[in-house]
């Protein structure tokens, strides 16, 4: 009777547990981060930065669509730097020759050949995560900005 008693009580937890689970929301994709820590990296950097695209304000919010993307061309050690680049704006495919890593607010993919073409992969499947979100992708050509 005590073996039937504890079997159902573990059941019953069992079944709590996997509607719980159900009932979770989505995980974030790993390696994209918010425009708030994009903006922090922006504010605290030394690399030597060009921006393209739409103007950066921080203080104006930004329209939904827009996706921003930051593409450097030195790794040290886990830091991404050098000479970066600073996309803001719409769906485009980025001409990225010689980037070594990067980092954006939306699941960018990044391809080994310009026009984005070649082989490609998306920042959600980032292999060799960098400090402050950015991602170690060396060979990077071209950088395929979704739309958001």
């Amino acid at each position: 009777m005590q073996f039937t008693a504890k079997f159902n009580a573990l059941a019953v937890a069992v079944v709590a547990a996997m509607v719980s689970q159900v009932a979770a929301s989505p995980a974030p994709v790993a390696s994209v981060v918010s425009t708030d820590e994009f903006l922090k990296w922006l504010d605290t950097t030394d690399a030597d930065i060009t921006y393209i695209g739409k103007p950066i304000n921080g203080s104006v919010p930004r329209a939904a669509q827009d996706v921003m993307v930051t593409y450097c061309n030195k790794r040290t050690q886990n830091v991404c730097g050098g000479t970066c680049t600073v996309y803001n704006g719409p769906a485009a495919c980025l001409a990225a020759g010689g980037t070594a890593c990067l980092s954006a607010t939306a699941n960018v993919g990044f391809c080994d050949r310009g026009g984005c073409g070649g082989s490609c992969n998306q920042l959600s499947t980032c292999g060799t995560h960098l400090d402050n979100g950015f991602c170690f992708t060396p060979g990077t050509a071209s950088i395929i900005v979704p739309p958001s």
